[in-house]
C-alpha cells in the first residue's frame, strides 16, 4: 500500500525545500512591557514570490489587538523607522511611504505627514540585523 503512495510522497518532499525558503516573520517593539507593542509581521506564501504581505499589529492588552495589512515590501526588508507621534501614536515610516499607528483605538492607517518630515522624536527601527529581522533602538540624543 504505501509504495502506490511513493510518487506523491516524493513529490511533497522535493517540494519541502521551496517552502522552507518562504519568510514568515515577526519582531516587536515593546513599548510598556509584554502587553503594549508594535509588530512588524512579513509573510511571504510561496518562494517565487517577489513580495511580502507585511502586516502592523498594535497591541495593548487586555484593551485591543489589531493586526492591519499595510504595502506589501520586497524579499529584503525595507527599514522601517518608529517615530513618537503623540499618546499611544507613532508615526512608521518605510521606503516612501508613512503609516500612523495608535494603540488607543488599535488603528493603523495611510498617512503623509506635512512637510514629508516625521513628527517626533526617532524612537528606532525594524530593520535587518545580523541577517535577522529585529527591532533596534535609536541611539539617544545628545
Amino acid at each position: 500500500m504505501w509504495l502506490g503512495n511513493a510518487p506523491r510522497v516524493a513529490l511533497v518532499a522535493a517540494c519541502l525545500p521551496l517552502l522552507a525558503a518562504c519568510e514568515n516573520s515577526a519582531t516587536a517593539y515593546s513599548i510598556e512591557g509584554k502587553d503594549h507593542a508594535l509588530i512588524l509581521v512579513r509573510e511571504q506564501a510561496w518562494v517565487w514570490d517577489g513580495e511580502l504581505a507585511q502586516y502592523v499589529v498594535v497591541s495593548r492588552l487586555p484593551h485591543c489587538q489589531r493586526r492591519v495589512a499595510i504595502h506589501p515590501g520586497p524579499t529584503t526588508l525595507v527599514a522601517m523607522e518608529v517615530y513618537e507621534a503623540g499618546d499611544r501614536l507613532w508615526a512608521l515610516h518605510q521606503g516612501n511611504r508613512w503609516y500612523l499607528a495608535g494603540t488607543e483605538r488599535c488603528l493603523v492607517q495611510d498617512w503623509n505627514p506635512p512637510g514629508g518630515r516625521p513628527p517626533g522624536p526617532l524612537v528606532g527601527s525594524f530593520r535587518l540585523k545580523d541577517g535577522v529581522a529585529a527591532f533596534v533602538k535609536a541611539e539617544p540624543a545628545s
